[in-house]
């Protein structure tokens, strides 16, 4: 009788071997904060910010910076949104319902 040796099977590779530490714990798990986080931030400041400041700072163009005035910030996250010109530059403030 003939007896036959195995081989040990190959390891099989993963396409993304997977992560061995937990990173639940470390400071780099967190998010930055979102473009709506940052426009809220922009106009809760004493002088508010101006439509160009928003858009430098998210990235967006300026009707979007509007909606998201209007739509996420207005509507959604319950904010009053002022806005007044002073000379010539038009800047708009946040602040939360009295």
């Amino acid at each position: 009788m003939t007896t036959t040796t195995h081989k040990p099977a190959a390891r099989r590779r993963m396409a993304r071997e997977p992560k061995t530490t937990s990173t639940a714990a470390t400071p780099e798990n967190t998010t930055a904060p979102s473009r709506i986080d940052q426009l809220e931030a922009l106009l809760m400041r004493e002088h508010g910010a101006t439509i160009a400041e928003m858009v430098d700072a998210t990235g967006w163009q300026q009707h979007s910076v509007r909606g998201a005035m209007a739509g996420a910030l207005k509507k959604k996250r319950g904010l009053v949104i002022t806005s007044e010109k002073i000379d010539g530059v038009r800047r708009y403030r946040a602040s939360k319902p009295a």
